[in-house]
């Protein structure tokens, strides 16, 4: 169906406000929020430090499992300074230090080592190595004032010790082992450097320890640890000691029967028996030369489905390097947790368990402090880091804790002082969802529309007579509506804890899926408060949950997640109640989903990592077309559907040309409403715009020329309808495209071609942008004319080739690179898009005002008086800069940003966007400004008062204008 033309009025209305996107001081926090976050933190990068020597107060440092290295205030929970390191790890490879007393720390992830400034986070120095830095410890005995650091490099075949300058990162000097062993951790004590490894073959692994001399880095002796079959791979160590007066290394057999333990430097090894239903075991040592020699080891075990858990604190003998067991903490319900603390020669072991926190000393069995503390019903904690301050006999302590439902809780002396939701971090997937109750009424209305009328009118006169209970509570909120309207305060501003939904439209659900198998339940009116969370699966360690796709169903309230190995599971959107969950039977590899027409609504059909579609046993299904990739690098249209059976069918297969690989494939968005059918030129004429909304945006990479090809398909015929080559791309960059209406972006990083006429080139981050027409000339339909229906595997007589759109393109050079493409949405589509993006050198999310990015925009000469009235154009500039104005996300550092998806309010002016990853955060954006809401500033004070003195005024002028309409009547004519 054809839609209607918006006269070029219209459109000039809608291009009156000013481009500036900026917002106001005071709507900060009030239409956007911001979950600045960390990560989940790892009890080994986790530490109470000062930031500098003379200082009093401890700041919170961590280095979390999404490579985000952070400093939080303990006292508040604030995020005092934060650096992104690096893509989301989970396979561990992260490593933060810090010396005793100094004002910096270092940390190691992947092939590169830095140090920062610990109060400021400021980079002090950065070092890039040829292989991956397996471990990274700090020298605190050098002999010449400083604290350099160690660095333990496994590179090709090689083992490699470093020694770098605290202050510039230089070398001082190197170890190097050719022995093929695999490095496992680098420790030290008063006197040596002792390179820990893996030597022999899987089998049967010896550790191998590798003493050398910390001035020279030379050998100086070489210790074998034979363990019979105990150790098959690093993960079997569990501990290496480092910067101890007697640093240890531990491992336990398979069987989890005996726990071995060496003093680094010796050559033996202690074995101690383990509890016959033990399932892990950890161990917590000082990191102090100066602190006494004791370690602690924490074991869990599981009888049926009862857990528990227990210590045992062992005391080395520095003169005869012997092991003894000085006492056992006893055995508790629960998992629990175990942290270390030390303070001089002094070492403290802090035990959390399910209903209390106890302190002890490592010299005795005796309780130094113990506190009451209840983590929550469901909840227990799995780590912790702890700082114990004594005051003479008096203990206090606090303890920052990750719990089993991903939260970073701070305990002082047993209260809670603030939680960090931190399992929200990880984000992989998102979705807006409406609020339940407001979407049951359109539901009755629908039912009631379905109806014939006499039963329609009898369930609507019924469901009013139900509803006359809520008029009592309804008649006592108007007065309080009325006086927040009447002195200008949102309703969305008084954030209810019920969920309702607002009369804007602004206040919805966000459903977050996590790397970590959770789900999560945001309330956008509510400043992103979680309502609730849901451990969906149980993601092994080490592994993130791939979502493939999240799909909302307003009419049930229910949304579904399908993960990438065939799990799915389906949640009440208000209260995280599961619906359904479904577990794959055998190993299932699912490399996409699809969302298809079915009798039931939309539901989500799984792709195979070969392309390949199941049978789908529903009858009834409409015919309709699914594209999907294949498992040879092409695209294919399968057809589903035709009436009786769900048997999908190959109608057309595009294969991009030899040596070009696909990179990127997009599609118009679901809701992608057109309020207008063609475009009012300068001279008043019309060119109509090509509407298909079966188009598809192909994005091929060719290697060898370095070049980038779009393609647009039909969905339907699998007919190419235009495409675009770019030279001079490079590929290790990011490539990213999407669509609205009747144009698509894409940016990449590429050879820019300067229109001056000089044929010089640039090389930079592009964005180009296409626009589709139905014909180049204007005033013209093209061949389909004004034909309500048209299909692509039934083309027009005249001609009888496919009708193909006429295509404007443009291009420009942006300042830096620009990722995570998608347009803003709008309730009718009457409000002009706006392309958004993220910014991953500035941390922030950028919406281009579609004006800049015209590609009718004016080459080497001005606009016109008329084309800048009618279509907003102005003169084509190629270099497109980041106007801080454009900053949706203003000051916010958003951090990690793997997607952003919008969702139309219900006014037409504002689209509510949602950038998810590492952070969470939320706005609206208004690219036509808010011209259907009226603003903060507007005085209804003053509207109302003048109304009423208007009134009053005719009011007390009507009896005298009657009076002297009569008194002229009874006058005699001149």
């Amino acid at each position: 169906m054809r839609l209607p033309l918006l006269s070029a009025k219209a459109l000039v209305f809608l291009g009156l406000p000013l481009l500036s996107q900026a917002i106001f001081h005071d709507e900060v926090g009030v239409v956007d929020f911001h979950h600045e976050l960390l990560g989940l933190p790892d009890s080994t990068t986790t530490f109470f430090h000062k930031p500098r020597k003379h200082e009093k107060a401890s700041l919170l440092y961590s280095l979390t499992d999404l490579g985000v290295l952070g400093a939080v205030n303990p006292s508040n929970g604030a995020i005092v300074w934060r650096q992104f390191l690096g893509g989301n790890t989970t396979n561990g490879g992260r490593f933060l230090r810090a010396g005793d007393g100094q004002s910096w720390l270092g940390s190691a992830q992947g092939s590169s080592a830095h140090t920062w400034d610990a109060l400021t986070g400021r980079n002090l120095w950065w070092r890039d190595f040829d292989g991956e830095v397996k471990d990274l410890e700090i020298l605190e005995l050098t002999g010449e004032g400083r604290k350099d650091v160690l660095a333990l490099v496994h590179e090709g075949d090689a083992t490699v010790v470093r020694r770098l300058r605290e202050d510039t990162g230089d070398v001082i000097w190197e170890f190097r082992d050719s022995g093929r062993d695999i490095p496992l951790q680098v420790s030290t004590d008063i006197e040596s450097v002792f390179a820990v490894s893996l030597h022999g073959s899987p089998e049967s692994y010896a550790v191998k320890v590798s003493v050398l001399d910390p001035q020279t880095g030379k050998r100086t002796d070489e210790i074998v640890l034979g363990t019979k079959g105990e150790v098959h791979r690093p993960e079997d160590v569990m501990f290496v000691g480092s910067n101890s007066a007697a640093p240890i290394i531990a491992w336990v057999d398979p069987t989890l029967t005996k726990l071995h333990i060496n003093v680094i430097g010796t050559k033996s090894k202690l074995e101690f028996p383990l509890a016959p239903d033990t399932v892990s075991v950890d161990v917590h040592a000082p990191q102090l030369a100066q602190s006494n020699p004791h370690f602690l080891v924490h074991t869990r075990t599981k009888t049926g489905t009862k857990t528990g858990n227990r210590a045992e604190v062992y005391h080395i003998n520095l003169k005869t390097k012997g092991v003894a067991k000085a006492y056992d903490l006893p055995h508790l319900a629960g998992t629990g947790a175990i942290s270390i603390s030390t303070a001089g020669a002094n070492v403290y072991f802090t035990r959390i368990t399910e209903d209390e926190i106890i302190l002890v000393d490592s010299t005795s069995h005796g309780v130094l402090g113990r506190w009451s503390f209840k983590a929550g019903v469901d909840t227990q904690a799995l780590g912790a880091t702890t700082e114990v301050l004594q005051k003479g006999d008096v203990y206090a302590f606090r303890s920052a804790i990750t719990t089993s439902d991903d939260d970073w809780v701070l305990v002082k002396n047993g209260e809670v002082d603030w939680t960090r939701p931190e399992g929200l971090s990880g984000a992989v997937a998102a979705a807006w969802a409406e609020i339940p109750d407001s979407e049951s009424l359109a539901k009755v209305l629908d039912e009631e529309a379905h109806t014939n009328p006499l039963e329609a009118y009898v369930r609507r006169l019924s469901r009013h007579l139900d509803d006359l209970q809520y008029l009592p509570d309804y008649l006592l909120s108007l007065p309080p509506q009325l006086l927040k309207s009447v002195i200008g305060t949102e309703a969305s501003d008084s954030h209810p804890q019920d969920l309702a939904t607002d009369s804007f439209g602004f206040r919805k659900l966000i459903i977050l899926a996590t790397k970590r198998g959770k789900l999560y339940a945001l309330d956008s009116g509510d400043k992103g408060r979680v309502l609730w969370s849901r451990r969906a699966f149980n993601i092994p360690a080490g592994e993130a949950w791939e979502v493939t796709d999240i799909l909302v169903d307003d009419s049930k309230g229910e949304v579904t997640v399908v993960g990438g190995h065939g799990e799915s599971i389906i949640v009440r959107t208000d209260t995280g109640d599961i619906v359904g969950i479904e577990q794959p039977q055998g190993a299932i590899s699912v490399a996409r989903t699809a969302v298809i027409d079915t009798p039931a609504g939309p539901q989500l059909l799984s792709v195979g990592s070969d392309g390949s579609l199941p049978d789908l046993p529903l009858e009834g299904i409409p015919a309709q077309t699914v594209v999907v990739r294949g498992a040879q690098g092409d695209l294919r249209g399968v057809r589903i559907g035709d009436g009786t059976t769900g048997k999908p069918t190959v109608s057309w297969t595009f294969t991009p040309p030899a040596g070009q690989v696909i990179v990127s494939v997009a599609a118009r968005p679901s809701h992608d409403p057109v309020a207008s059918i063609g475009r009012v030129l300068g001279d008043r004429k019309v060119r109509y715009k090509y509407l298909n909304p079966n188009t598809v945006l192909v994005a091929s990479f060719g290697e060898e020329e370095n070049t980038l090809t779009t393609y647009l398909l039909d969905s339907i015929s699998g007919q190419v309808l235009s495409s675009v080559r770019y030279e001079g791309v490079d590929g290790t960059k990011s490539i990213d495209c999407t669509m609205s209406e009747n144009w698509f972006a894409c940016t990449f990083f590429g050879q820019y071609v300067l229109r001056d006429g000089s044929s010089r080139s640039l090389q930079g981050y592009q964005i180009a942008v296409s626009d589709l027409y139905e014909s180049e000339v204007s005033n013209d339909r093209g061949p389909l004319g004004d034909a309500e229906k048209f299909s692509a595997l039934d083309p027009v007589d005249i001609p009888t080739a496919p009708v193909l759109p006429s295509v404007v393109s443009q291009s420009w050079i942006l300042s830096g690179p620009v990722e995570r493409l998608t347009v803003t949405q709008t309730r009718q589509g009457i409000t002009r898009r706006q392309l958004l993006g993220y910014l991953p050198e500035s941390h922030s999310v950028i919406g281009f005002p579609r004006e800049f990015l015209d590609p009718r925009r004016p080459v080497g000469r001005d606009p016109t008086k008329e084309e800048m009235e009618a279509e907003a154009l102005m003169k084509y500039s190629p270099h497109i800069e980041s106007d801080p104005r454009f900053i949706v996300s203003h000051l916010r550092d958003v951090i990690g940003v793997e997607g952003i998806i919008a969702t139309p309010a219900i006014v037409e002016s504002t689209s509510l966007v949602l950038a998810y990853g590492v952070d969470v955060f939320a706005t609206r954006v208004t690219p036509s400004a808010q011209f259907d809401v009226l603003g903060k500033d507007f005085n209804k004070i003053t509207l109302l008062g003048t109304v009423a003195a208007l009134a009053f005024g005719v009011v007390a002028l009507k009896p005298l204008v009657s009076r002297r309409q009569i008194n002229l009547r009874w006058q005699a004519p001149m």
